[in-house]
């Protein structure tokens, strides 16, 4: 066995461990049930939406993943601004809610971020980051998750490094190390920067600053973002001339890994941008100057807002030990199964791959969420599993049957009663008519309680 093959076998041992269960998807969505009801219950936030984000929303997230939750205030139709200070008034009154309320461990109320958190461990373990009024973070979600549709191996590729990251200790902002978001960009700008490509730039899928559009009537803006990435990329995967990358899972990981092995030095004169898709010189960018970072990876949808800004020097050394010592061993001719899971995942993890690399049949292909669910007849967004299998779109939580691409909408991932609703239509999107009409996003796409009807 080379080192390809190796190395692909155990990253899927490693994917159909760390990949969600369904009892974790029912556990995330009891405690957003249960954050509600806290919601409710505090006097100044009547009317407030409790809304999942992050990895969550994205379907980016693995058995232990955290839960990030944004508090949306109630403004009308329109969407709510709130000041800092505001926002850290409100988050005590949560804090002080749980507190009363019990059950919850590890309470932790930062409030020295650009973004004030409240982060909490609640019932099943699950770590939970509550925020007031994140909508570009919900939005940015969405993004992430329909870029799923163009290859599937982005999922997993994103899920891989990140369990590699933790790994390595390098996956903590508090530390000075690199978020997880910075992580998932840095795998978007892998596939943009292989050849052939992947991925385009993300200009090439929302022009312009995504956040910046966050004005004005919500259902109007979140619409309009909605229908302009649907649209591009309904055009990018309709074009027949695009060069196909058939590369192994096995392969684009190593390429990620040598890619950055010289970071610490590179970081000194370029930046890294998912945006235009390439290395970019920090002198000559307007849009990054006068700021300077130990590294610059942009965030593509909040530009020039660095996603690395919290990265120190020291740990910028470390983390490219990390790529250069994984690298090493990855290339190495005698390596073997374990040193190379030992190396990809932490010790628990590592136990868990052990247990379940001969059980594989409890998980769907990709990660997504097990066949059992498919009496929920829930119908997220479609994703693409590989451009090898251009005709067969994953549909999240399960696999589409062979249906041809043309028939099959893009939908932005449904709204959380929806999710909680058994009796969700399956066919609500079969009117579509059409290779001009295949790609539609549905024009209220806010993780609403149900109770907002």
């Amino acid at each position: 066995m080379n080192c390809y093959s190796l190395l692909e076998h155990t990253l899927q041992n490693i994917l159909h461990s760390i990949n969600p269960l369904e009892e974790d998807w029912s556990m995330r969505f009891q405690l957003i049930h249960e954050l509600r009801a806290v919601v409710e219950s505090i006097e100044i936030l009547r009317g407030a939406t409790v809304e999942p984000f992050g990895s969550f929303v994205s379907n980016l997230f693995t058995r232990w993943g955290d839960l990030d939750i944004s508090i949306e205030l109630p403004n009308g139709s329109h969407i709510s601004a709130a000041g800092k200070k505001y926002k850290l008034s409100l988050l005590g009154d949560v804090l002080k809610a749980l507190r009363a309320k019990g059950g919850c461990r590890k309470l932790q109320f930062i409030t020295n971020a650009r973004v004030p958190i409240l982060k909490f461990q609640g019932n099943y373990n699950i770590s939970c980051d509550i925020s007031i009024n994140n909508l570009s973070g919900q939005m940015k979600s969405k993004i992430l998750y329909w870029i799923n549709m163009i290859d599937g191996r982005f999922r997993d590729m994103v899920l891989l490094v990140k369990e590699w990251a933790k790994a390595h200790n390098i996956n903590d902002s508090k530390t000075g190390t690199l978020n997880s978001y910075s992580l998932s960009l840095l795998v978007v700008f892998h596939f943009q920067t292989c050849v052939p490509a992947i991925l385009p730039p993300l200009k090439e899928i929302y022009p312009g600053s995504m956040v910046d559009d966050l004005t004005g009537v919500r259902a109007s803006a979140e619409k309009f973002i909605e229908e302009t990435c649907a649209m591009n990329i309904n055009r990018l995967m309709s074009n027949k001339s695009r060069a196909i990358n058939r590369s192994s899972l096995s392969e684009l990981f190593i390429s990620f890994i040598a890619k950055f092995c010289d970071i610490s030095s590179r970081a000194s004169a370029q930046g890294i941008s998912p945006f235009t898709g390439q290395w970019e010189d920090i002198v000559s960018n307007m849009r990054w100057l006068p700021k300077t970072y130990t590294i610059f990876v942009e965030d593509p949808f909040e530009q020039p807002l660095n996603s690395a800004r919290g990265v120190c020097t020291k740990q910028l050394t470390r983390i490219e030990e990390a790529f250069r010592s994984t690298h090493f061993m990855l290339c190495s001719s005698n390596q073997n199964e374990n040193e190379i899971i030992s190396t990809l995942v932490k010790p628990h993890v590592s136990k868990f791959v052990a247990r379940t690399s001969g059980n594989q049949n409890n998980y769907s292909r990709n990660g997504l969420r097990p066949q059992l669910q498919a009496q929920r007849a829930i119908k997220p967004p479609f994703q693409a599993h590989h451009q090898r299998q251009a005709q067969r779109v994953i549909h999240p939580p399960l696999r589409a049957q062979h249906q041809p691409q043309a028939q099959r909408p893009i939908n932005p991932p449904l709204q959380a009663h929806q999710l909680q609703d058994k009796r969700v239509n399956r066919n609500q999107n079969s009117t579509a008519q059409g290779p001009t009409q295949a790609i539609r996003v549905q024009t209220q796409t806010v993780w609403r309680p149900k109770s907002d009807g």
